[in-house]
């Protein structure tokens, strides 16, 4: 794309904290900057050196883009109160359809698939980004800007893009969580969680490099029934722990029998 787009972000949060400064890295100029809380939104403003309001009555006219950055919840009550005219408009979620912008006349999707956190530096160049949009004409656009920050680039319906958004809950915030309750295990009975550490980045490697399914190992795989007992009985204090042991071990199983039935490579413990 060799003409620099006049940009709006919308939004104050994790996703634009990033994507703002990125944008401007590829040469487009992010021209306003929108949010609710003044703070925050003076706070990114200052970060991208420039203008920003929190009243959308006084939205910048002759726009090339504008990106609602913001909660899913937000983004319907957005389009109903403010004036877009031609521009096109994207939101940046992986959950909420595209058609939620059907009532203006250039709209679409730019979903950057990442767990983004505003103290966190990141490589825009690693992380993939989905994109879908109302006729040919933004596609074309939206896809040549994705390719400037990443070569991940694909094009994905809504329906897609919800089963992207899905698997990613999965793989960062239900892994999350149970990182959080080791920690809280760990803590509790005086060790540091750092020590997780080199076993919890080869796990992701081994995933990465043989697929999850292939890499699984542990007591709930091999049915070890004796070690998942004693598991049990150290969670006699923690009732929702003990719940969600049981319910993933049985899965892990669960799921390595239907793998093995579908004929599947054979998993090493």
């Amino acid at each position: 794309m060799d003409e620099k787009l006049k940009i709006i972000l919308i939004g104050t949060g994790n996703v634009a904290h990033h994507l703002g400064p990125a944008l401007q890295n590829t040469g487009h100029d992010i021209i306003q900057l929108i949010g609710r809380n003044k703070e925050r939104t003076r706070e990114l403003a200052e970060k991208l050196n420039v203008d920003f309001i929190t009243d959308f009555k006084n939205l910048k006219k002759n726009t090339d883009l504008i990106i609602l950055s913001v909660s899913d919840n937000a983004i319907h009550d957005i389009i109903k109160k403010s004036e877009f005219g031609n521009a096109l408009v994207v939101h940046t979620s992986g959950s909420v359809s595209m058609e939620v912008l059907n009532s203006l006349p250039n709209y679409g999707v730019f979903y950057p698939l990442q767990t983004f956190s505003k103290q966190r530096a990141l490589d825009f160049s690693e992380i993939p980004i989905f994109i879908e949009a109302n006729s040919e004409k933004n596609i074309i656009l939206l896809k040549k800007l994705a390719l400037q920050l990443t070569p991940k680039v694909e094009i994905a319906n809504s329906e897609k893009r919800k089963l992207l958004h899905l698997a990613a809950v999965f793989a960062c915030n239900f892994s999350n969580h149970m990182y959080a309750i080791a920690e809280y295990l760990l803590e509790k009975n005086g060790f540091k969680f750092e020590y997780l550490e080199a076993l919890i980045m080869e796990t992701a490697r081994k995933s990465l490099e043989y697929k999850p399914q292939n890499a699984q190992t542990g007591p709930a795989l091999r049915n070890d029934k004796n070690t998942i007992d004693k598991h049990l009985a150290l969670l006699s204090e923690e009732a929702d722990f003990q719940k969600i042991y049981s319910f993933v071990s049985k899965s892990i199983l669960d799921f390595s029998k239907e793998a093995n039935c579908n004929n599947l490579p054979e998993i090493q413990e």
